[in-house]
Order: structure tokens, then C-alpha cells, then sequence
């Protein structure tokens, strides 16, 4: 299973004019990868997470996700393979606030319409595995901003993705809790074979990815040199 971006190109209106977003991006992550995407403010990561995501349709080129071309499929079909197939790491954790850490996977087993015994079965073993097997009853208020963003990737993992699409992770966390959370996303890249995306600004993390692709304006250009870990 995995992400091919083929030749992709999106532009927004802009007065009498529009606006390239994505020119002529072309990109593939394999199943078990970890690629980060850089490049400065407005280059276009963001539209090109969402392409990805199949949340905004590029105005040409093909997004292929776990073998599924998005391209023809109607809005309905578009929002099962977003459930079924992508899961979301967002840049702020956005728990519900009334719902303990457990509930807020169980919710998405919900939408699902998965088998509550196996959903809270495999809920609790998300939980035990970003090490908060006991915090599972604890409600956000009473977990760290680190542990929000771990259950915040439990949460993605719930429905069994085969696409990870992650939103700047470390932007509200310290050094060491970003590293942290971004040890946690390549772990789990491997271990549950995920092709894995991920937009930061952060580049004191990128090394702990197999690959990292850099955006200017819109376009992939040669990456930077990694940061190399302390």
C-alpha cells in the first residue's frame, strides 16, 4: 500500500487570475516510508497534504491511494477512502474535550461502523502501544500536551490506514517531546507498514525519516541537508 502523486497541479482563484499552488508535483511514498515535506511558509506543503488527503481535488494529474485512483471517485466514495484508508495526525491534537482518551478512538471505530468488542480491543492496544495504557480514562484536561498528540496518533491509527498524512506534530511541543512524538511516527511506520507524510517546519527531527523532499513555490526541489541528530 502507498501514495503516488502524479504530476499533480492545483491553483486557487486570485483575483482575475489564479494562483499555483502545486506545479507539476509528482511524488511516491511506499508502504513502510517515513518522508517529511519542507520548505518555507505558503510554499504549498499544506496543499499538498491536502491533495494527498483527497480533501481539496487537484485541477490535473492523479492521486493514487493503497492502489485506489481518487480522481473518478464521487464525493461519498472519496469520504470511505479517506476513513477507510487515511488516517490524520493534526498539527494541534483536537481532542473533545468530554471524551477520555479511549472514547476519542472509540469515536472513530463509531463512524466506522466497526465491531465495538474488537474496536475497544483494538483501542486499548493503540493506547498501550504510544504508552498511555494508563491514561486510557483520563479526559484531555488531564494530559500533558504530549500525551494529547500521542493519542492524537492513536486516533489516526484506529481504522487500520494505510496512509498517515501528519500536520506539523512538533510545532506545540519542546524539543524533546517533538522528538518524542516523531520516534513514535517512524516506529509505527515500520511496524504496521504505513507510508507516512509529513509536513514540518521543524527540521531538528527529519533525520529520524527514511526520506525528506523539499517545496518552493509549489514545485519539489533538491532537499536540504538534514539536520543531523545530536
Amino acid at each position: 500500500m502507498s501514495l503516488t502523486l502524479d504530476s499533480v497541479n492545483l491553483t486557487y482563484p486570485d483575483g482575475d487570475s489564479r494562483l499555483t499552488a502545486l506545479d507539476d508535483v509528482s511524488l511516491h511514498v511506499s508502504a513502510g516510508e517515513f518522508v517529511a515535506v519542507t520548505g518555507p511558509s505558503g510554499s504549498g506543503k499544506s496543499s499538498l497534504l491536502a491533495v494527498a488527503g483527497t480533501l481539496i481535488t487537484p485541477d490535473s494529474g492523479r492521486v493514487e491511494i493503497a492502489g485506489v485512483d481518487a480522481g473518478p471517485l464521487s464525493s461519498a466514495a472519496r469520504d470511505r477512502l479517506r476513513l477507510e484508508s487515511i488516517g490524520f495526525v493534526f498539527q494541534q491534537a483536537n481532542l473533545l474535550a468530554s471524551l477520555t482518551a479511549l472514547d476519542q478512538l472509540l469515536l472513530v471505530a463509531d463512524l466506522r461502523g466497526d465491531d465495538k468488542a474488537a474496536a475497544r480491543t483494538r483501542a486499548s492496544e493503540l493506547l498501550e502501544r504510544v504508552g498511555l495504557a494508563n491514561k486510557a480514562h483520563r479526559r484531555p484536561a488531564r494530559l500533558s500536551g504530549g500525551e494529547r498528540q500521542r493519542v492524537n496518533v492513536a486516533r489516526a491509527l484506529m481504522g487500520s490506514p494505510a496512509l498517515l498524512l501528519v500536520d506539523e506534530p512538533t510545532s506545540a511541543l519542546d524539543r524533546d517531546r517533538g522528538e518524542a512524538i516523531v520516534t513514535l511516527l517512524a516506529e509505527v511506520t515500520r511496524e504496521q507498514n504505513l507510508a507516512t507524510l509529513m509536513v514540518t517546519h521543524d527540521l531538528a527531527h527529519v533525520h529520524l525519516t527514511d526520506r525528506v523532499v523539499h517545496v518552493h513555490d509549489g514545485r519539489l526541489v533538491d532537499s536540504p541537508e538534514p539536520v543531523p541528530a545530536a
